[in-house]
């Protein structure tokens, strides 16, 4: 035993020196003795503080570590001290080490970056399971951006190798990381430029969050990746003869499929299969450049193309003018290729790729070479956004929820670059509307909107703004925000402002109401006490007093004064009368769904996703309607997994035969021919034997037809076999399953 005990430590020993030996490597020949030195006793350190101590897979947690530093090095081009700040990212957090330590050992630099980790480390755990606490924690997540940069870009590689290695966690951890990775981090990877993390995270949580559909376009992908690389070459052969021709350094031709994640977005969007996905792929055309001759050479190479091949007049993005915030820049086209197919056509500069793939990495490697070290477009891209996140950070009028809604949709968002009628150039969030732009010039501006003009059209508030709109507000004298505005604004600074207002309003609105009830009470020679206020507005079932004043004053409740004297002294059950208590009926208490973790609650399907027997599930503990049954694909599910993890439950459907019928509403759509609507009836009602609710189908005048079904099915396997047996009926008709609003 003891020699087995040694040749597995042996073992451990060898592989763990390798991997040493692995990231010393990827750091360069050119390392000092000084660098060297200084990594070795970080790796040295954290071998001793995670000795004896292992992952979920087995593995010894130490190769954990060393991987996060792997990533930030050869992943990255991180350098030294992101490297050791890696490797002991974990050791304060989870070992005896303190960061007094880690500050004598390797300086005050290093010291403040694992302690921004230390932080972090916590953003999605919950304190009594609170989610404003939860907010909380996130809101010192996104003060570390104004602090190093080193902190977050640590993070995202630790999230990275946390999201290789999911497979040996629980299947609810499972959920909840991968919809965490989804909702905040891919978004942030994104934002920083880090293209290639950000693609691989969002694959990864389409492979944990929905296994299926990542099987499917996977297997698909690489069965047709053949006749993808076939039309690759005939489309690139001809341009590369006339980039040759034209004495320009091009560096690398290539087509790269979509990511996984992206189609998958694309076909659950659009409702198509993978097989009309035409722009699953798209060609890259990489142009070697001194920076001063990057946007000639892009537009040289944009021309030789498109005398090529058509563009789409529609389809040209110029991020080389206008770098995105994130630094992203390059000349994107789509043009109609071999077969009469659109192709999208990204151009850049060797400087522009290596900033796409590794975002401000190669920033900083960039505008080190430099002469006089001035900002590139890119870099006054990226440090605009990040002044943005310092203004919202600092804005003491956001909750932390608000906060956390703000950075998702307002920081991490796509923006579009909106015009005031003088020219400014105001940056917004995709989806916001007209209300939300007189919000972001000021306050006031956004409370007294009563309309906007978009290029010189009048439009109502709620109109969606688009990227090159001029928009002029138009205000009037007085206040108008109403409870209706927090349906039209998208920005949490506005949906603040208003609820701000709504709350001053609805507090003196609640103090009219209290005057109100004191009139009545001296007027009926009544103590207005709490105990008497108290039994008001419970028996009118309002949850506090002040909005039971609220209502009073609205005139939504009229008390006169019997009724008044009948609430507040009720008469008094006699001895011997029992009031009747309603039958339970036994039918309505049989499970449809098992609830894990002996959970008693009642429960319900959502209406957000309308969960069917065989679809993967999830449910979620609501504030006051029990458990709400989620699919795992639901729109909504990866916001309350990542979020809320801690309200999530495991549930399974019964397998016990028990069967009822669930309403499932299904599109139906395609070539209108003649007995099509008959034919899908008969399918439905006699072939299938299902029980159709409600059907709505139009002719419409270009020769289609659309419209909507609603069944009763027992199973998501049953509503499937429907679904295939409509689709058989024509071969240009289309059938996909409606999630409920």
């Amino acid at each position: 035993m003891a020699l087995l005990e040694g040749e597995v430590y042996e073992a451990y020993r060898s592989e763990l020196l390798k991997r040493y030996k692995t990231l010393l490597k990827t750091l360069g020949k050119d390392l000092s003795k000084d660098k060297i030195s200084l990594i070795r006793a970080a790796f040295d350190l954290a071998a001793r503080a995670h000795e004896g101590t292992v992952r979920k897979s087995g593995e010894p947690y130490i190769f954990h570590p060393l991987a996060v530093a792997q990533i930030a090095a050869g992943e990255l081009g991180l350098g030294t001290t992101s490297v050791v700040c890696a490797l002991l990212h974990d050791v304060v957090e989870d070992t005896e080490i303190t960061l007094d330590d880690i500050e004598h050992r390797f300086g005050n630099k290093v010291a403040e970056i694992i302690n921004g980790l230390t932080k972090i480390s916590v953003v999605f755990e919950t304190v009594d399971r609170d989610a404003s606490i939860q907010a909380e924690n996130f809101k010192k997540m996104i003060l570390t951006l104004g602090e190093d940069l080193r902190v977050i870009l640590i993070k995202l590689c630790d999230r990275l190798h946390n999201m290789r290695t999911l497979g040996s966690v629980s299947e609810n951890t499972k959920l909840k990381i991968a919809s965490e990775t989804l909702y905040i981090y891919a978004p942030l990877a994104h934002r920083l430029g880090l293209n290639a993390i950000k693609i691989e995270m969002e694959d990864l949580a389409l492979k944990f969050t929905e296994p299926a559909a990542y099987r499917e376009i996977s297997l698909k992908i690489s069965e047709s990746k053949l006749s993808r690389q076939r039309y690759i070459r005939e489309f690139i052969d001809p341009i590369k003869l006339e980039l040759d021709a034209s004495g320009l350094d091009i560096t690398e031709i290539k087509g790269r499929p979509k990511s996984i994640y992206s189609i998958h977005r694309k076909m659950a969007k659009q409702g198509i299969p993978f097989e009309e996905v035409y722009d699953a792929f798209a060609i890259r055309v990489i142009v070697n450049s001194p920076i001063f001759l990057e946007k000639a050479d892009c537009w040289r190479v944009y021309s030789i193309i498109t005398d090529k091949y058509r563009s789409h007049e529609g389809r040209l993005r110029d991020w080389l003018s206008h770098p995105k915030n994130n630094g992203y820049s390059a000349l994107h086209t789509t043009v109609l290729g071999p077969k009469g197919r659109w192709v999208e056509v990204q151009i850049r500069s060797k400087r522009m790729d290596d900033i796409a793939e590794r975002g401000l990495a190669a920033h900083w490697k960039y505008k080190a070479g430099q002469p006089g070290n001035a900002n590139t477009p890119q870099e006054e891209a990226f440090e605009h956004w990040i002044n943005a996140v310092k203004e919202t950070i600092e804005n003491n009028d956001l909750s932390a929820l608000d906060l956390v809604n703000e950075f998702r949709f307002s920081l991490l968002g796509e923006e579009i670059y909106v015009f005031t009628p003088k020219g400014d150039v105001k940056p917004m969030p995709v989806g916001s509307t007209a209300l939300d732009f007189g919000f972001t010039i000021h306050t006031e501006v956004g409370m007294k909107t009563i309309g906007a003009k978009v290029n010189n059209k009048l439009v109502p508030i709620n109109h969606l703004i688009k990227n090159g709109d001029i928009v002029e507000i138009i205000t009037t004298q007085k206040y108008r925000a109403t409870p209706n505005w927090l349906n039209i604004v998208h920005t949490a600074r506005a949906k603040s402002k208003i609820r701000e207002f709504l709350k001053d309003e609805k507090s003196k609105q609640s103090g009219l109401g209290k005057n109100i009830l004191q009139r009545l009470f001296r007027k009926h020679h009544l103590d207005f006490l709490d105990k008497h206020i108290g039994s008001l507005f419970k028996y009118y079932k309002y949850s506090t007093k002040n909005e039971f004043f609220h209502a009073v004053a609205e005139g939504k409740i009229k008390i006169n004064k019997e009724l008044l004297l009948e609430i507040l002294f009720p008469p008094k059950i006699k001895s011997g009368e029992i009031k009747s208590i309603p039958a339970i009926d036994q039918k309505k208490l049989v499970k449809q769904i098992i609830i894990g973790d002996d959970f008693e609650m009642p429960y319900s399907l959502s209406k957000c996703c309308n969960p069917l027997p065989g679809d993967s599930i999830f449910g979620f503990i609501t504030v006051s309607d029990g458990v709400k049954i989620h699919r795992t694909n639901c729109p909504n599910a990866t916001r309350l997994m990542s979020q809320y993890g801690y309200r999530i439950i495991p549930t399974q459907w019964r397998s016990d035969g028990y069967k009822k019928s669930f309403d499932a509403k299904l599109s139906v759509s395609g070539i209108d021919d003649v007995g099509i609507v008959s034919k899908i009836a008969d399918i439905i009602s006699k072939d299938m034997e299902v029980n159709m609710k409600a059907i709505n189908i139009r002719a419409n005048e270009d020769g289609t037809f659309g419209g909507q079904v609603e069944v009763m099915v027992n199973t998501a396997d049953h509503l499937d076999q429907l679904v295939q047996k409509i689709k058989d009926t024509h071969k240009y008709i289309q059938v996909f399953r409606l999630d409920e609003e």
